[in-house]
């Protein structure tokens, strides 16, 4: 079963895309694999304290994007295999890097400044993991 201990809702996106990227990052980190259960709509809209129709649009476009098989009784798993693992990942890279880009071009700095404080905090490790 795929935990959601570590999920937070965070400000500034719909609750079910916060839903659909921490799947993805699952993913790609290799802790959520083919085959793992996800829990129910409605056990995980209570564990989350989100209305179950929230839940219910983030697994639909899991199923939608070829993700999560559902069967009767709405249990439903993933289904991975290595191409879609890497499309995943390739996905995230692209919305995460353009989303930095953003926010660093937001604050004024210069390319030079930004790749200096990406350098910076790649090599000192202060990454968030």
């Amino acid at each position: 079963m795929i935990s959601f201990e570590l999920f937070t809702m965070e400000d500034g996106s719909p609750i079910y895309v916060q839903i659909l990227r921490f799947i993805k990052r699952g993913i790609v980190s290799g802790s959520i694999l083919d085959g793992d259960a996800l829990p129910s709509r409605r056990v995980l809209s209570s564990l989350l304290g989100i209305n179950p129709n929230t839940v219910q649009k983030a697994y639909r476009m899991l199923e939608e994007e070829g993700l999560i098989a559902s069967s009767s009784g709405a249990k439903s798993s993933m289904v991975l295999d290595d191409v879609t693992v890497a499309r995943v990942r390739a996905e995230l890279m692209e919305s995460d890097i353009l989303s930095t880009i953003r926010a660093l071009k937001q604050t004024g700095l210069s390319k030079e400044e930004a790749l200096r404080l990406i350098e910076q905090n790649w090599v000192e490790g202060n990454m968030a993991q």
